[in-house]
């Protein structure tokens, strides 16, 4: 039986992955502002080591499979605090349990990064630069100055490009590392969004080649076997779930 960590597993996609893995087997540690086996607030840096702490000592400091799902939606109004969790959360995490996984066999972790970090000015916005610079103070001062989808988006392209440079240490610990990118999927999350009277227009237009959202369920699938054996090539990677979305919208761009 493996030991896994899930990130935001209180709801919506990280909670389907906690669902599946269990299902597959698994020993699953949610992490969680609440309702979660370790609870904490990952927009924070003590509550990064909280988080961190926590779920070592839950698994006894020995960790198979690690999802850093917790994340925020571009309808908040307080855009740093999307960039501390999406991104900096997200990474503390990842960095924090890179040694619990280093050494296991067949251990793997998988980032939830978004298709909308392709969508946007990304490439050389300050705003990511800092991320990826790991300057929060910075980041967050820059993107107050921005948008929801600059925040989400930016954040997001952030956290792809930061899976994937870490693809040579990763690899040479023993661990494999991607990302996947949902689509538009049937969370609380994009639920806000079609209430949004900004967001809900550029949701509203998403081309969906295959006619609906994604079911949380359909993310976890994907993501259960990322960490799988099968998936024992796949390194460095930032696998599209979105139903073609992505490709639509840019067909041309590879």
């Amino acid at each position: 039986m493996a030991t896994a960590a899930v990130t935001g597993s209180a709801s919506g996609i990280g909670a389907a992955i906690k669902r599946r893995l269990e299902a597959n087997g698994d020993s699953v540690i949610g992490v969680d502002l609440r309702e979660a086996d370790v609870e904490a607030d990952l927009s924070t840096s003590e509550g990064r080591k909280s988080a961190v702490s926590g779920v070592l000592s839950a698994c006894g400091g020995k960790l198979d499979r690690l999802v850093a799902c917790a994340g925020l939606g571009a309808h908040l109004d307080d855009l740093a605090l999307i960039a501390s969790v999406n991104y900096f959360g997200a990474i503390a995490t990842l960095d924090g349990l890179k040694d619990a996984l280093s050494g296991r066999e067949g251990a793997a972790a998988v980032a939830v990064c978004s298709n909308s970090a392709r969508f946007g000015p990304f490439d050389d916005h300050p705003f990511v630069q800092a991320c990826l610079d790991g300057d929060e103070a910075l980041a967050r001062e820059l993107v107050a100055q921005e948008n929801g989808f600059i925040a989400y988006g930016g954040s997001k392209h952030a956290l792809s490009r930061a899976v994937r440079r870490r693809a040579a240490e990763w690899g040479a610990a023993g661990v494999r590392l991607n990302g996947i990118a949902p689509g538009s999927t049937q969370t609380a999350m994009v639920e806000a969004l079609k209430d949004h009277p900004v967001f809900n227009k550029g949701h509203e237009s998403l081309i969906m080649p295959l006619g609906r959202n994604a079911e949380p369920e359909e993310i976890a699938n994907v993501v259960s076997f990322m960490l799988s054996p099968e998936a024992s090539y796949v390194h460095g990677a930032i696998w599209y779930a979105d139903g073609g979305n992505e490709a639509a919208t840019l067909p041309d761009r590879f």
